[in-house]
């Protein structure tokens, strides 16, 4: 009798953990029928036929009602009481609690920061984090001002089409992309979120990095070193030499070889890189009238016009012969 009663205790166990799964199931569905309720509120009359059509949104994150995460209208646009019910003192229809962008209906939409108060309740960690008080913040940017939050495919999500987001504020990068030496952003390869984190940074120009090294160092890992010998204004800046959204000259460089070097080397065999000794030939000339003579053989310099013949190394240098980067 002791042992009928274990089995049958054991049986019950087994039973219960047998149906466990379908409880959760069923709640699981329970709040997927609620939140769809609450949808229904709306969408008895906001659907396709509207100027920004909005059924569009169960295809997305946002829509998806199997997880207990999804919001619902209301969660984003407020309950919305007198919009849904009418306002007796109030001629016409109210508006929604929250009115997210321009365009939405008849009503404005509210202001940037009432607007970007409602994301951060889902989504306020990782790169979110920094929003409060970065530059998008205080130009009265918000969510939506980049974001299209109804419609299967965010543009400013995916690498093909974020830069035409971004281009319609940065003007300058447009035509700064479309120069002989970019990196591949028209191509689809980099997204702009690649090197910049638009909703805050601790870095310069919202760098996804502390600084501009840190952020190129990503791709270009080789230029990190350590080095024996290091070429300051690398270690310094990336963009002493480089632009990086694009350049007339290769690599992305600021100027032309050798006056880009010659910005801070102007002494030794870089100092007469202008005077007539460089032409091809060498020059003659005269001092104080005296008898004219000839100059000595032009600079190597002007006539390959190329610093990085010889100091080939100008990231850094671990070669014995490194002190000038040299080969």
């Amino acid at each position: 009798m002791k042992y009928l009663k274990m089995i049958a205790a054991a049986g019950v166990l087994v039973a219960a953990g047998a149906f466990a799964p379908a409880s959760a199931s069923e709640e699981a569905t329970t709040v997927a029928q609620k939140a769809l309720k609450q949808d229904a509120i709306c969408t008895r009359c906001h659907d396709e036929s509207e100027a920004r059509p909005v059924l569009s949104i169960y295809q997305t994150r946002h829509g998806v009602k199997a997880d207990a995460r999804t919001p619902t209208c209301q969660d984003c646009h407020g309950d919305s009481d007198k919009h849904v019910k009418g306002d007796p003192g109030q001629k016409g229809r109210a508006k929604p609690d929250v009115v997210f962008r321009k365009g939405s209906g008849a009503y404005p939409p509210d202001e940037p920061a009432v607007v970007a108060g409602v994301c951060p309740d889902c989504h306020k960690s990782g790169a979110r984090s920094h929003w409060s008080g970065s530059q998008h913040q205080r130009e009265d940017m918000s969510c939506v001002s980049c974001h299209e939050i109804h419609t299967p495919r965010d543009p400013v999500l995916a690498k093909q089409t974020q830069p035409e987001v971004c281009f319609t504020c940065h003007k300058e990068q447009r035509a700064q992309l479309h120069r002989i030496s970019t990196h591949p952003v028209l191509e689809g390869k980099l997204g702009c979120s690649n090197c910049h984190n638009p909703h805050g940074s601790t870095g310069p120009k919202l760098l996804v990095k502390n600084s501009v090294n840190e952020t190129c160092f990503t791709c270009h890992d080789e230029k990190r070193g350590p080095f024996l010998w290091e070429h300051q204004p690398v270690s310094d800046d990336c963009t002493n030499c480089h632009t990086p959204h694009g350049s007339s000259n290769e690599p992305l460089l600021k100027a032309r070889l050798p006056w880009l070097c010659q910005d801070c080397h102007s002494g030794d065999h870089a100092r007469s890189v202008y005077s007539g000794a460089n032409l091809p030939g060498g020059a003659v000339t005269t001092v104080n009238g005296n008898k004219p003579f000839q100059n000595q053989a032009p600079n190597a310099q002007i006539v390959g016009r190329d610093c990085l013949n010889c100091h080939s190394l100008i990231h850094g240098s671990n070669s014995p012969a490194g002190a000038k980067f040299q080969r």
